[in-house]
C-alpha cells in the first residue's frame, strides 16, 4: 500500500551539494522540492574556489563541465611551502588541472540545471523539525507565508556545517576548530607573482594566493599572534601584512573587494544515514579549506547518494536497504580521509619551531622524491585517486574510478550525460546484468568498445565508478 507524499524527495539547502542532488533526482524523474533559507539570487560568500579534476569529471557527465571551464582559470602545477611541486598534468584525466572559479559560477550551472529539469524552489523557508514513520519523512517549514508541513519518501540534509537536519535529528558534529581568525580577501596585485598559486608560512604566519580570474587573486592568511573572534575587523592592511611575512612580498594587494574573517573545524557526524534522512556535504562533515576539497567533496557526495535513490525510488534495487546503507559504507570513510590530508596540510603549513620547520621540509623532499608518493597525495586531493569497496558478489575494479574510455557511441563520461547506468561490451555480446544490479536493461545505455580487441563486459554506476567487469 502506497502512502500519498508531497514529492518523493525533498532536499535541504541550495549550495552547490544540493543543486546537484536535487537536479539528478528531477532529470531522471523525480519529484524533487529544494529548501532554501535564503532569498533567491542572495548567493554565499564565496570561500570555495577551487573545482578538483574528479569533479570535473562528474560535472562533465552532466554536461557542465566545458561551461564551467569557461569561468575560470585553471592552473598545472601547485608549489607548497616553497619546494614541494604537484604536477597536476600527470593526473589521468582530461581535466589534468585544478579550476579556479567562484563558488557561486557552479552554483549558477547547477541551479539552471535543476530549474529546467523540473525542481520545485521553495525560497525563504526554514526547516523547524521533523518526523519520519516506515513510508514518509514529514518536514515542519516555515515559509514567507507562515507554516507549512511537506511530506517526502526521503529528505536530505545539506543545508551546511550548522545543519538543521542535522539537529533534528539529535546528531552529534564530533570534532574541533582547528585554526581560528583566518583573513580572507579578494584582491588586485601591482606585481605577478612568480607562481601562480602559492601555499607557504614563515615563522608565525602562512598565507595562500592564487589567481580567482578578470585579474583578481584570492588571498587567505593567518597570523599565529593575533586569534580573535570571528567579528574582529579586518582591513586590507592586516592582510598585507600577513603575505609579507608569509610569502615575503605582499606583491602591491590593492582595491579589495571583500575581506573576511573566519575559522575552520574539523568535524564530522557519526552518521551519513538516519532511516529516510540523509546527510550531504558540510551538514555531513567539514574541514580546514587546506587542498580546497570542501565542496569538492560535497558534490561528490551528492553524486554518489542521487543514482542510490532513483534506483529505490524507481524499485530496481534488489536490496534497497542495502543501496541505500552503501552511501554511508561509501562516503563517510571519504569525509574522514579528508580530514586528515587537509588537516595535515594545515598542520605542515602552521609549523612554527626549528623542529616541525625542519619536519616540513623532509616531508616535501620525500614526497619530491617519490613519485608514488606525490601521485598518491594528487590522487586523493584531485579525488581521481578515491575508490570505493566493490560491490557485493564483485572483485576489482568493481568500486574504482572508470576512466573516460573512447566507445563506438563517444566518450564514456558523455554517455552518462543519460544518467543512467552505462553496459560496455564487445561487439555482438549479450546484454546481460549482474544479479545484484540495481538497474534493470531499461534504465541503462548501451555502447561498444571502440577498440575491438577489448573483450570485457563493464557495467559502470551513474556517478562514474565500475560496478562489475568481466569477461
Amino acid at each position: 500500500m502506497s502512502t500519498t507524499t508531497d514529492t518523493d524527495v525533498l532536499v535541504i539547502g541550495a549550495g552547490p551539494t544540493g543543486l546537484l542532488l536535487a537536479g539528478d533526482l528531477a532529470a531522471a524523474g523525480i519529484g524533487v522540492t529544494l529548501v532554501e533559507r535564503r532569498p533567491h539570487g542572495l548567493g554565499n560568500l564565496t570561500r570555495a574556489f577551487g573545482v578538483h579534476a574528479r569533479t570535473l569529471e562528474q560535472l562533465d557527465a552532466r554536461g557542465l563541465a566545458d561551461d564551467l571551464l569557461a569561468t575560470g582559470t585553471t592552473l598545472a602545477h601547485a608549489r607548497l611551502f616553497g619546494s614541494l611541486d604537484l604536477d597536476l598534468t600527470r593526473l589521468a584525466t582530461r581535466f589534468n588541472h585544478l579550476l579556479v572559479t567562484p563558488q557561486y559560477e557552479v552554483e549558477r550551472l547547477l541551479e539552471r540545471r535543476a530549474t529546467a529539469a523540473g525542481v520545485t524552489f521553495r525560497y525563504e523557508t526554514e526547516l523547524r523539525g521533523l518526523h519520519q514513520d516506515a513510508d514518509t519523512v514529514t518536514a515542519d517549514l516555515t515559509g514567507p507565508d507562515g507554516p507549512l508541513t511537506l511530506r517526502a519518501r526521503h529528505l536530505v540534509g545539506t543545508d551546511g556545517v550548522r545543519s538543521a537536519v542535522r539537529s533534528a535529528l539529535g546528531l552529534p558534529f564530533p570534532g574541533r576548530s582547528v585554526i581560528r581568525s583566518i583573513v580572507l580577501a579578494d584582491v588586485r596585485l601591482a606585481e605577478e607573482p612568480a607562481e601562480s598559486f602559492t601555499v607557504s608560512g614563515s615563522g608565525n604566519t602562512f598565507a595562500f594566493l592564487a589567481p580567482f580570474g578578470d585579474g583578481w587573486y584570492r588571498v587567505m592568511g593567518w597570523d599565529r599572534t593575533r586569534q580573535v573572534p570571528d567579528g574582529e575587523p579586518v582591513d586590507l592592511d592586516e592582510v598585507r601584512d600577513i603575505a609579507r611575512r608569509a610569502l615575503g612580498t605582499d606583491l602591491g594587494m590593492h582595491d579589495a573587494r571583500w575581506i573576511s574573517r573566519f575559522h575552520s573545524d574539523e568535524r564530522q557526524a557519526p552518521a551519513y544515514r538516519v532511516g529516510r534522512v540523509f546527510l550531504a556535504g558540510d551538514a555531513a562533515h567539514v574541514h580546514s579549506p587546506a587542498g580546497g576539497q570542501g565542496m569538492n567533496t560535497g558534490l561528490q557526495d551528492a553524486a554518489n547518494l542521487s543514482w542510490k535513490l532513483v534506483a529505490v525510488l524507481r524499485g530496481e534495487a534488489p536490496d534497497a536497504e542495502a543501496l541505500l546503507d552503501s552511501y554511508q559504507s561509501e562516503r563517510h570513510p571519504v569525509g574522514a580521509a579528508v580530514l586528515r590530508s587537509s588537516g595535515a596540510i594545515v598542520r605542515l603549513a602552521m609549523a612554527h619551531t626549528p623542529l616541525t620547520r625542519a619536519a616540513r621540509a623532509l616531508a616535501t623532499r620525500l614526497l619530491n622524491a617519490i613519485r608514488p608518493a606525490t601521485s598518491r597525495a594528487m590522487g586523493m586531493i584531485s579525488g581521481i585517486g578515491i575508490a570505493y569497496p566493490p560491490a557485493p558478489g564483485t572483485g576489482r575494479p568493481s568500486g574504482r574510478r572508470a576512466p573516460d574510455v573512447p566507445l563506438r557511441e563517444g566518450r564514456l563520461y558523455e554517455l552518462l550525460r543519460h544518467g543512467d547506468f552505462v553496459l560496455i561490451t564487445p561487439e555482438g555480446a549479450p546484454a546481460t546484468l549482474p544479479p545484484t544490479a540495481p538497474v534493470t536493461l531499461e534504465h541503462l545505455t548501451r555502447a561498444t568498445w571502440a577498440d575491438p580487441a577489448k573483450r570485457a563486459t563493464v557495467l559502470v554506476r551513474p556517478d562514474g565508478y565500475v560496478y562489475s567487469a568481466g569477461r
